[in-house]
């Protein structure tokens, strides 16, 4: 991928570590937001209207008691009104998504692909926190996605007047003389067929095979946008971090059960968004490690 690289500080006038700090400050905001994102979306409810309040005693929460983070420290974990407890999720969702920020900063750069990286980490984490509690990945969250993939993935080759992502010089159409957006769309509908097709054909398989759903396709929908946006060699890579991490977190998860069911139920959109993530960041720099390591030349 271009990145078009440029300096915080060339850009700015202020030290490269304003960057680091008003990115993460950023991103504990955008978790702010999120919590409600994760909070009201299951439901169904408005992320706009009403003003967050106490779900207990529905007090309003005032603008001073709805710092990031710091807020929940100084009420000590309790609503300022009726003292009842407030969840340790929400601080925990907003330190995190400001964490991830600044990894998204420090692995991307401050480049003009940075928003849409930012963008996409957040949906991811408002993605694992609700499959995580509900165990569903809203509609309203996986089509928008993909959605914005598709505006990204034709945009950036416009804009920029080359084969902006890694996965174009992969493509099929390489060789043919076809502008770079539609080099670019094709890899995104390409990525989005690996991310979203192949994990419904493996759930196809196991119900016709088993009689039982083994893939929902809320995870479906959400490889749809990842692989749309990262392309086939990143999904693939999504795919096989999400597979790995979410046999992990099975075999504990049943390890804890009395009765050891092998049939549980477990959130695979949780380990897909880590994946999704890793992908992002890393992706290439761990597909070529492991070309160079493991490949024959």
């Amino acid at each position: 991928m271009t990145t078009f690289l440029f300096s915080f500080e060339s850009a700015t006038g202020l030290p490269e570590i304003f960057g680091y700090i008003s990115t993460f400050l950023f991103g504990t905001i955008v978790g702010s937001f999120l919590n409600v994102v994760i909070h009201r979306v299951p439901l169904e409810e408005s992320i706009v209207f009403p003003n967050s309040a106490c779900p207990k005693c529905k007090n309003p929460i005032k603008s001073y008691d709805n710092i990031p983070v710091f807020s929940w420290l100084i009420l000590g974990g309790k609503c300022r009104n009726c003292k009842n407890p407030i969840s340790f999720r929400y601080p925990a969702v907003e330190l995190l998504n400001g964490l991830l920020f600044l990894l998204t900063y420090w692995a991307i750069g401050f480049n003009w692909y940075l928003p849409v990286c930012l963008i996409f980490v957040a949906t991811m984490v408002s993605l694992i926190f609700i499959d995580s509690e509900h165990m569903i990945l809203p509609n309203v969250i996986t089509y928008p996605l993909f959605i914005f993939a598709l505006v990204v993935r034709i945009a950036f080759p416009i804009i920029f007047q080359t084969d902006f992502f890694s996965d174009m010089g992969y493509s099929p159409l390489v060789g043919l003389t076809q502008p770079a957006w539609m080099v670019s769309l094709f890899g995104a509908i390409l990525g989005a067929l690996v991310g979203g097709g192949s994990l419904w054909l493996v759930g196809e398989i196991w119900k016709r095979l088993r009689g039982v759903d083994a893939m929902g396709l809320g995870d479906v929908k959400m490889l749809l946008g990842v692989g749309a946006l990262l392309g086939w060699r990143l999904t693939m890579l999504t795919i096989f971090i999400g597979a790995l991490t979410g046999a992990i977190g099975g075999i504990i998860m049943i390890a804890k059960q009395k009765d050891k069911n092998m049939q549980t139920q477990i959130p695979f959109g949780i380990f897909l968004g880590i994946g999704s993530i890793i992908s992002l960041l890393f992706g290439e720099k761990i597909v070529t490690w492991y070309l160079q390591n493991f490949m024959p030349q």
